[in-house]
């Protein structure tokens, strides 16, 4: 139990405070819209970065996809362990859990709904928030790899439901196929979403699941993507075909290989996870 005294004077609401001013916000949508498009300079298309200090500028952007890259030298430190090729199995299976321990901390900070009222101390009376339990944050992990970025997400959010996908990518046609489907025929109104995928590519398995996610009830806004490393073909995907998407990432990467492997990237996530 969080508390073993009642909560009085409960109200319900939530939290919208403007995006916290230190993490860099990459506005991305696809050039021939005349907007920014926010790639590394290797890659053809042209590199802009908004920082985002004010709420005043938060409207603007409601409408455009953000990429979030959090400048905390603990996720420098796990990125860069799962960058090397000999960081082992079990090491790259950990440092993975730990990287998206620390994204589903920054993704969830402006995010959860929470519960306010007046709790007895061991030395009076205090106001207090708790998360609200009645608004689980549903976290969809995208099998194999992404169990392993989402191992936390129960231990770092109080109230999670898991629903899980399976999608797995043709290596010659790199198009998509789910193999298993586990979640709910219809998400309640209002559920915020965490899309758990390690790498974004080519960008065809997260489209895919971001398209089933909200083919269930499930608006733009109320979707955030958890990735360790991110690549502008994907990013250019998702910034066309969801306005409002925010995506979590460890790194953006420049480039892609002709087989949708990310460079320098860390290798095929999934297979360093498990060693199969």
């Amino acid at each position: 139990m969080m508390a073993s005294s009642p909560i009085s004077s409960t109200h319900h609401h939530h939290h919208h405070p403007p995006a916290p001013p230190f993490l860099h916000i990459l506005s991305l949508s696809l050039h021939h819209n005349n907007k920014f498009s926010c790639f590394n300079k290797p890659h053809k298309q042209r590199t802009s970065i908004i920082l985002q200090a004010t709420a005043e500028k938060k409207s603007v952007l409601d409408n455009r996809m953000l990429v979030f890259v959090p400048p905390h030298p603990l996720i420098k430190h796990w990125v860069s362990v799962l960058r090397n090729e000999q960081t082992p199995c079990p090491i790259f299976k950990s440092a993975m859990a730990e990287l998206g321990r620390l994204l589903m901390y920054e993704a969830s900070r402006d995010w959860l709904p929470t519960v306010s009222g007046e709790i007895q101390s061991p030395l009076g009376v205090a106001s207090v928030e708790f998360i609200d339990p009645r608004e689980p944050v549903a976290v969809v992990p995208i099998l194999r790899a992404g169990l392993a970025l989402a191992e936390h997400a129960s231990s770092i959010l109080p109230a999670t439901n898991t629903y899980h996908l399976g999608v797995s990518r043709d290596e010659e046609t790199l198009q998509p196929t789910v193999y298993l489907n586990k979640l709910p025929e219809k998400f309640s109104e209002g559920t915020r979403v965490f899309v758990v995928d390690p790498m974004l590519a080519t960008g065809g398995t997260i489209v895919t699941a971001i398209d089933m996610i909200k083919e269930r009830g499930v608006d733009n806004q109320n979707i955030k993507v958890v990735c360790a490393v991110a690549c502008p073909p994907a990013l250019s995907k998702l910034s066309e075909k969801y306005p409002g998407l925010h995506v979590y990432a460890g790194i953006i990467d420049p480039t892609l290989t002709d087989k949708g492997m990310i460079i320098p990237g860390l290798g095929d996530a999934g297979d360093r996870s498990y060693g199969t």
